[in-house]
């Protein structure tokens, strides 16, 4: 099992509950209610894998969408 104290605080962009983490070319998404419940997904929103059900993975996608511009440092503008 994960910290999850580790993750959030690590967490680019936390939003409702979901913590938001890139990596590379890659965003890690927890549930932080639900640890069991996490997503991989490309820069550009693709699945690449997920534990998650396809309701809760396309709102994911939907929070990725709208807050993702909070996600870029100075170096991916």
């Amino acid at each position: 099992m994960c910290d999850i104290q580790q993750v959030a605080s690590k967490a680019d962009v936390i939003v409702n509950g979901y913590a938001f983490t890139k990596s590379d070319e890659i965003i890690k998404v927890l549930n932080l209610g639900c640890p069991v419940r996490a997503a991989v997904l490309s820069t550009h929103g693709e699945v690449l894998e997920t534990s998650m059900d396809d309701i809760e993975l396309d709102i994911v996608r939907d929070y990725l969408k709208r807050n993702q511009r909070f996600m870029e440092g100075p170096d991916d503008a």
